[in-house]
């Protein structure tokens, strides 16, 4: 055995995790290369390989939230890694030219994949689980939890930042009476959405938030804040600051981490979400600063392990239609993007925050809806 073999299987034990185990989170590893890369690449090769088949699992997402919740990856310091933190620091990984890689290598996949993988409505983001006993019923909460964050009225003007295929606007503009402008950067997303909300007070526009105009009553963004990067935050709140009303709220749903970070995950950003980054707590607070002030923050992170989970089971049981159109190299890498997220948002490692804006604070006090 070679050092960095034994090596890797010490790192392993430290996280209840054996070679060769029989438990659904033991893993088997069938290329003896597997462990120099992964001290060389860290995560990339973690990814990578199991795309290739160098190694496996029966249960992804509890080998991740092992391997998270030990700290074992703290451990590992992937030198040929570096190019990439050094870019992020240097450049602006998700200007206006970036800013669409993510729409061209994800979200313009092809709508089907999305439709056999998300509930009805197509809502790519995390359900709100308190109450409800399957995904459809998840999303549909958490649409009307939004909605009622911000005390839609019939007859308001909504913008929607990102709005993917529609789905909140379709929502709020069917159930609570309001007009809603939605933007989104990818091309199959809008034209779904424009047949979807056909017949309904919604616009649909392909363009930049950079790029927006006009005053809105109020102002919700799903899910899309962890594609601006930190040197754009301060650009997007100062834009919905402009955009919105003095008396309106903006509802901010993001993905979050634990501490700031400015580099993306390398697997993440080279085969899922091209130049994303997840946004702390701090960096919010910072770009925010003078624009907006905090009236509710919503952590229900621990949902988005019960979302994900969904998603890859329909994912899973719908491939047989799907592998015509791509190949088993993908089915492994969307299946190990669906898991390993999973894992993450289990170990805690990962959170969902929900802001609720205000540009000069409500009158009285922001009661908490749930």
């Amino acid at each position: 055995m070679s050092n960095l073999r034994y090596k890797c299987e010490e790192l392993l034990r430290h996280a209840d995790i054996n070679v060769s185990g029989a438990r659904p989170w033991d893993v088997k590893i069938y290329n003896e290369n597997f462990c120099n890369r992964i001290f060389s690449e860290g995560s990339l090769a973690l990814g990578e390989g199991y795309m290739d088949g160098w190694w496996d699992v029966e249960s992804v997402d509890e080998f991740i939230c092992k391997i998270l919740s030990s700290d074992i990856s703290n451990k590992i310091k992937p030198y040929k890694l570096l190019a990439l933190s050094i870019q992020a620091k240097l450049t602006n990984l998700q200007n206006l030219s970036r800013a669409v890689q993510v729409a061209d290598s994800h979200y313009n996949l092809g709508n089907r994949i999305f439709e056999i993988m998300l509930d009805k409505r197509l809502t790519y983001t995390c359900g709100y689980w308190r109450d409800a006993a399957d995904l459809d019923a998840a999303q549909e909460a958490k649409l009307d939890l939004v909605c009622r964050k911000l005390h839609l009225e019939e007859g308001q003007h909504i913008l929607d930042i990102g709005c993917g295929w529609g789905s909140f606007a379709k929502f709020a503009a069917e159930n609570y009476g309001v007009k809603v402008t939605g933007i989104t950067i990818s091309e199959e997303q809008a034209h779904y959405a424009k047949e979807n909300c056909k017949g309904l007070p919604v616009d649909i526009l392909v363009q930049d938030y950079r790029l927006l105009e006009g005053k809105f009553d109020h102002i919700v963004s799903l899910g899309m804040f962890e594609h601006v990067g930190n040197k754009n935050h301060r650009a997007f709140f100062q834009t919905a600051n402009q955009c919105l009303k003095d008396e309106g709220l903006l509802l901010l749903h993001t993905i979050g981490g634990l501490e700031t970070n400015v580099t993306p995950d390398p697997w993440i950003h080279k085969y899922i979400f091209p130049n994303g980054q997840i946004p702390s707590l701090a960096e919010v607070a910072t770009a925010s600063e003078k624009l907006f002030l905090v009236e509710d923050l919503h952590n229900f992170g621990a949902y988005y392990d019960k979302t994900l989970m969904a998603w890859y089971n329909n994912f899973n049981a719908g491939w047989d239609e799907l592998k015509a159109d791509y190949s088993e190299r993908f089915y492994r890498m969307w299946k190990f993007y669906l898991q390993a997220c999973a894992g993450a948002f289990r170990a805690r490692d990962l959170q969902l925050w929900q802001f609720v804006l205000s540009k000069h604070g409500v009158r009285g006090v922001y009661e908490r809806v749930s």
